[in-house]
């Protein structure tokens, strides 16, 4: 398909046992051969993330700072392969991810991302997924995942480890900034937790906030406090 090395799958993490004891076997049962190593990034999760981690084989890392940029970067420094594939252990990639990728790779279809849809049935959520398609303004949030050469990765300098929030759409901006960004369509499947823990309208108005203020350039750290006041959230 290519002459590429195969990918390397990064999941930063913090206090996520139950996600990856089924994000794990899934990406090693759809992996099709095509991703060498799956390197998880704990910041001193409290249960038996680093234990089960460890049970499916996956490297560990453990990250001294709790951000989710500089994990990350940390991942990808430990990475061996061609291709970096970032995702977020609530997240479940198309079946056929590692397939998808490589395939897209070889048509010059990098960096990117993937569609999503919530695991929920409730209509006003898919209606949310359904404007994941675009490839605009909004695309490119860590639900959608993001594959990238590890080369221009690293010529784009990483994640941005001064957001502590965001850190993905900024290096998506970067990148638009240097070469064409794409969004493939197939769809991630996302956890519904935040709509489940708080109401619909609340998550979109934080999500609006989020997004304004990081295009007015306020500092992450302000964003992210008032993110989480919106939602009551601690972390």
């Amino acid at each position: 398909m290519t002459d590429i090395l195969p990918i390397s799958a990064i999941i930063p993490c913090i206090d996520e046992e139950e996600n990856l004891m089924e994000l794990l076997p899934y990406l090693q049962q759809h992996a099709d051969g095509m991703v060498m190593e799956i390197i998880v990034v704990d910041a001193g999760s409290q249960d038996d993330t680093i234990a089960i981690a460890n049970s499916y084989g996956a490297i560990t890392v453990n990250s001294p700072v709790r951000n989710r940029a500089f994990q990350m970067n940390l991942g990808a420094q430990q990475a061996k392969a061609d291709i970096l594939y970032f995702v977020h252990a609530d997240t479940r990639p198309p079946m056929d991810y590692a397939k998808v990728i490589l395939s897209n790779v070889s048509q010059g279809k990098h960096p990117g991302c993937f569609q999503y849809k919530f695991q929920s049935s409730k209509r006003i959520l898919k209606i949310n997924s359904w404007f994941t398609r675009f490839n605009g303004l909004f695309s490119g949030g860590g639900d959608q995942s993001l594959y990238i050469s590890k080369l221009l990765f690293e010529s784009l300098g990483g994640f941005d480890a001064s957001f502590c929030i965001m850190e993905d759409f900024e290096l998506v901006k970067r990148i638009r900034q240097k070469t064409d960004f794409h969004v493939l369509p197939y769809k991630m499947s996302v956890s519904a937790r935040k709509y489940t823990e708080n109401s619909w309208l609340k998550v979109q108005l934080a999500n609006l906030m989020a997004f304004s203020l990081f295009l007015l350039k306020v500092k992450p750290a302000s964003i992210k406090s008032l993110y989480l006041n919106l939602l009551n959230q601690k972390k």
